[in-house]
């Protein structure tokens, strides 16, 4: 998952630019960059790390003009490698940059295709260059020296019809201006405000709404499934459809874990989805755990906190925060393997014993995926006096890899593939363990937007969307993403890391 920012402005864009990608950075933690344009010419800065050790006041004087746009991530299938950071650029036609959120299904398709048709290089790893090229290719369909907003919506429209799987993305094209689009199920996010100057109209796109407020930009809407929107240099604004068949289908765990409790995705408050998922988890528990004598109701911060709090309400349970979060800590289910997950549960929560002790307490957590953080989770509860430790989940039981740009995992290294409530429960040494249904999650985020009639759910009921996965697919990304292959991968590199870092910080 990767957090996406893009303005057109009057004035300089980089400060912007940085505090979107600031209000962003739950979206990644592993890299993050910024471009702009300025007298038709691109400035770039991007490195591993997080926004605020990125970026320099030497880096942003650098980052000059009124057009730019920046991204934070966190790897999927790819590495780490500071080579994969984005936003990509290449040169023809007219100077392209782009900055891409998800994740294409037929990313090595497309990169034979690029090469044996167009000619074109991939230099990394990344289906976000692979998505760049594509792009870059059908806009040099054309042989103007000057493009229409019909031409970068023709571009889009090939784009749509050769990519699959689930992507936002955001480009620039220099002497044009910046296109935002969306791929026809709508699977990731993408938002756009914007706000008045004495210059003129400025646009800001986002993954997600709350980044707009920082600079006062005002939210409009979100770009729709298949929508490509351009602005032009000078803040004209254009907009069009340009996919033969759109669904509605946003990613359900966007809502569950990802997003923002402050932001608003596809007319859905995330605040709101969490506590109707506290409400429909709550009346399940009362009704399946009525035996179940729980004195406490504590969440794992801070996701589960809202949900948690619903609970409690429906229960009639006191509320009570018994973990303390370092907030230095990167989020646990983003960092990249295993034993760096297993050493930040307990460098990141730390129990209040006194909620604990002697009591029958129901931990709520927003998902169970791997089970390392449940079970570390459990076993602090324990050790910190708790008589009995009952174990909610507001997501149904993981058991299929995400294939649309969510790292969740190799199929092998989630706790609950091919195993059943009970086989989990003892895995993470809880005293009883209990799931939200798909249908009361359905319903949970449905409820404050009728007219999405469908999510994507394949991490929880194995259905892609897209039609074009199956099990040879899967199998290919078990080999790319598992924590072995991570961590082979990362070793190869080291040396050649090493020589590459010291010779960016001497050019910085």
């Amino acid at each position: 998952m990767c957090g996406i920012v893009g303005i057109v402005g009057t004035s300089p864009v980089n400060q912007a630019i940085y505090d979107g990608l600031t209000v962003l950075q739950h979206r990644g933690q592993d890299a993050a960059g910024i471009i702009t344009i300025e007298n038709n010419t691109f400035s770039l800065r991007k490195a591993n790390g997080l926004v605020k050790d990125v970026f320099h006041t030497r880096h942003m004087k650098r980052l000059q003009g009124t057009i730019g746009i920046g991204h934070v991530r966190y790897p999927t299938a790819g590495s780490s490698s500071s080579s994969e950071a984005q936003p990509f650029y290449v040169n023809s036609p007219f100077g392209i940059a782009l900055a891409h959120n998800g994740n294409l299904t037929n990313a090595e398709e497309l990169k034979e295709q690029l090469f044996s048709e167009a000619r074109r290089h991939v230099n990394t790893t990344s289906d976000s260059e692979i998505l760049l090229n594509i792009m870059a290719h059908e806009l040099s369909r054309s042989d103007k020296l000057h493009l229409d907003p019909e031409d970068v919506f023709t571009a889009v429209a090939e784009v749509n019809k050769k990519v699959t799987g689930g992507y936002a993305a955001i480009a620039m094209i220099i002497g044009h201006g910046v296109v935002a689009f969306r791929d026809p199920n709508g699977i990731r996010p993408l938002v756009f405000g914007k706000r008045e100057t004495e210059k003129g109209t400025e646009y800001m796109f986002a993954s997600e709404s709350v980044a707009l407020k920082p600079d006062g930009f005002e939210f409009i809407r979100d770009v729709a499934p298949g929508e490509a929107i351009f602005v032009t240099e000078d803040g004209q604004f254009h907009s069009l459809n340009c996919a033969d068949k759109v669904s509605y289908s946003p990613c359900i765990f966007e809502f569950v874990y990802f997003a923002r409790p402050d932001s608003t995705i596809d007319r859905m408050s995330v605040y709101a989805t969490r506590v109707n998922m506290g409400t429909k988890l709550g009346e399940k528990i009362a009704r399946e755990w009525a035996d179940k004598d729980i004195d406490v109701v504590i969440p794992i911060p801070e996701t589960s906190c809202d949900v948690a709090l619903e609970i409690a309400r429906v229960l009639d349970l006191p509320y009570r925060q018994g973990f303390v979060k370092n907030r230095y800590i990167g989020r646990t289910f983003i960092m990249p393997g295993q034993e760096m997950r297993k050493k930040s549960v307990r460098q990141k929560l730390n129990a209040i014993d006194r909620e604990f002790k002697g009591k029958n307490v129901l931990l709520v957590d927003d998902s169970i995926v791997r089970g390392t953080t449940s079970a570390q989770i459990v076993e602090m509860a324990r050790e910190s006096g708790a008589k009995n430790v009952y174990f909610a989940s507001a997501a149904p039981e993981i058991r299929f890899p995400n294939v649309y740009g969510i790292d969740m995992p190799s199929a092998a290294e989630l706790i609950a593939h091919g195993r059943e409530v009970e086989d989990i429960n003892a895995s993470i040494g809880s005293d009883g363990l209990i799931f939200q249904s798909l249908k009361d999650l359905m319903a949970a985020v449905r409820q404050e937007n009728p007219e999405i009639t469908q999510f994507e759910t394949s991490v929880f009921d194995g259905q892609y969307i897209t039609g074009d996965i199956d099990q040879n697919y899967l199998n290919r990304i078990d080999k790319l993403r598992n924590d072995t292959a991570k961590s082979t991968r990362e070793s190869a590199m080291s040396s050649g890391l090493e020589i590459h870092n010291q010779e960016e910080n001497e050019t910085d």
